[in-house]
């Protein structure tokens, strides 16, 4: 089979993105994968059809669009990148014999591209829903419904609209993110949206508790031998709400019992630093943003993961290191907005506890919790529902089916 990846960011020679481990799996299975992605100027990448772990990479220049952009050059750069896919595809696959297109949002605004693909080819079109734009940005207060900013939202739901519209199916990564997508676009059929997770591939072994690593960690960072190590890792910015993340450490700063380490970047790290500088919690660390190799070395010698989302997400988010934590074998302490349905996963198949990140005594019971629970079984029980739900294997499975 022949499968054609739309998509903005794509694997580099320096950093791997969150899609490489299910292309890999279509690719262990015999399938060909293409792939039509974002060359982002100054990203280091040159230009072109390349060769990437089995794969064909088409690597399209467009401008910049991450980083530190202004606005104005990060819409331009947005809108014209359907434009230029669509004439770089045109270009560099027009012969390509296409069975399935894949893409995942974001952007949104490669609608037409996919039409285009949909239309030539007669494949099947699968939307991997990862985030659901225009909505988030009015969450974080990046777009209004009314007003000049009403008039980008405007444009950006008809896109949207028409995303959804031009998808065979639609995979989401909870059923929150189902019953959302349905409640708010009533033209959908239903029949076409399911849940297809976000998904890796497995540790080639189960995730070894071993006492060397976690008395490496706690010599190394001056933790308590007794003390039950919460991990944050990931990006430190306004969705994941670190604010609401200061006031908690600030809450339990006085608890020996428990121990904090938070490893990230992002626009919000500064305030992390800010706390830890000035007050000198004894149980709290900051890390700067590592590669994912030590990360993991970390993660395995940690007792609980922690999740963060603001408040105010009126859309239910699922942040991928959920995976991180689970795979790890370690429960989860889930603080998110009420849409949010990762904490009810977690507590309703017994390997977490949540509360709302609006509510620090809620999270300091979900602490005192852990630290009396049997945090052992908690981590098998992640372990098992990770195995089960968010492998490569199953997720290739789901599309599959159609």
């Amino acid at each position: 089979m022949n499968v054609l990846f739309v998509t903005l960011p794509f694997s580099t020679s320096k950093v791997a993105v969150f899609y490489d481990d299910l292309l890999l799996e279509f690719v262990n299975n015999g399938d060909k994968i293409y792939v039509a992605c974002a060359n982002e100027k100054g990203c280091g990448e040159e230009a072109g059809v390349s060769e990437y772990k089995g794969m064909t990479v088409l690597r399209i220049p467009v401008g910049k669009i991450t980083g530190n952009v202004g606005l104005i050059e990060k819409g331009i750069s947005t809108l014209m990148m359907d434009s230029k896919f669509k004439r770089a595809i045109k270009k560099y696959y027009k012969d390509l014999k296409i069975d399935l297109i894949l893409y995942p949002t974001p952007p949104i605004t490669l609608v037409n591209t996919i039409k285009y693909l949909k239309k030539k080819t007669g494949a099947r079109t699968y939307l991997l829903l990862k985030d659901i734009f225009p909505q988030n940005a009015v969450d974080l207060g990046m777009l209004k419904t009314s007003g000049l900013k009403g008039l980008l939202y405007k444009m950006f739901k008809r896109k949207e609209k028409a995303f959804y519209k031009v998808s065979d199916n639609i995979g989401c990564m909870s059923p929150a993110n189902v019953k959302f997508v349905l409640e708010h676009n009533k033209e959908i059929n239903p029949k076409k949206v399911e849940v297809c997770p976000n998904c890796v591939f497995p540790p080639k072994d189960k995730p070894n508790r071993s006492v060397n690593d976690s008395v490496f960690l706690r010599t190394k960072y001056h933790i308590p031998k007794d003390a039950v190590v919460f991990l944050y890792g990931g990006n430190l910015g306004k969705p994941q709400g670190i604010d609401f993340l200061v006031e908690c450490l600030r809450a339990e700063k006085a608890n020996n019992k428990v121990f904090f380490i938070i490893v990230g970047e992002g626009p919000d790290y500064h305030k992390l630093r800010s706390f830890v500088d000035d007050e000198k919690p004894d149980n709290s660390v900051l890390l700067d943003y590592m590669p994912k190799v030590d990360y993991q070395v970390i993660a395995n010698a940690c007792d609980v993961g922690m999740i963060f989302l603001e408040y105010n997400f009126t859309i239910p988010n699922f942040p991928s290191r959920f995976l991180d934590y689970i795979s790890a074998g370690i429960p989860v302490l889930v603080a998110t907005d009420p849409v949010c349905d990762m904490g009810d996963i977690a507590e309703e198949n017994n390997f977490g506890y949540k509360c709302l990140s609006n509510n620090v005594n809620g999270f300091i019971d979900a602490v005192e919790k852990f630290v009396s629970s049997n945090r052992e079984s908690m981590g098998e029980r992640a372990w098992q529902f990770f195995h089960n739900n968010y492998t490569v294997k199953k997720g290739r499975e789901i599309i599959l089916s159609h």
